[in-house]
């Protein structure tokens, strides 16, 4: 099968910290080019016995940028409690999850400059204790792309459209 919407991975390799953010750079926009051009309707259907959409996904992602950038490394309480829920209530906006994700990836990104490099430390611990940014950016891409492979197999079903 044709895939219509496959690009290179990042070349980047000029460092340790530019190469992680590219990478979850690339992790984060393919998630959101496998909600482009789909109306409210095909974004919230439920292809699979998980009750998995592709809106939910975004909205879990959001939700997992909060945890682990603003809450963990930067040590923000507001996000102590997050909701990793991947139903998205029915009076929230297709628009305003995918621009709610944009605000996370943006807000999570000044976190990382702010840490500056790889070794820093979180603020808070990780099931007790402090991680690196390294090790932040290295769990949150690795989930990214899980939940875009999950993301691609619905885009698929929804309308063929396929690739990374």
């Amino acid at each position: 099968m044709l895939e219509s919407q496959r690009e290179p991975t990042p070349r980047e390799d000029s460092g340790e910290l530019e190469t992680a953010l590219a990478f979850l750079t690339f992790a984060r926009h393919c998630l959101l080019k496998k909600v482009d051009g789909l109306n409210e309707e095909q974004l919230r259907r439920s292809l699979v016995v998980s009750d998995t959409t592709l809106l939910g996904l975004v909205q879990h992602c959001a939700a997992g940028e909060r945890w682990w950038f603003a809450h963990h490394l930067g040590g923000d309480p507001a996000y102590a409690t997050t909701d990793f829920s991947m139903v998205v209530p029915p009076g929230r906006s297709a628009a305003e999850v995918i621009a709610d994700y944009r605000a996370a990836i943006a807000e999570s990104n000044r976190h990382i400059a702010a840490a500056g490099a790889p070794e820093a430390l979180t603020v808070l611990p990780v099931d007790g204790s402090h991680k690196t940014l390294r090790w932040v950016l290295a769990h949150e891409t690795g989930e990214v792309i899980r939940h875009v492979g999950h993301a691609d197999i619905l885009r698929e079903q929804i309308d063929g459209v396929t690739g990374r």
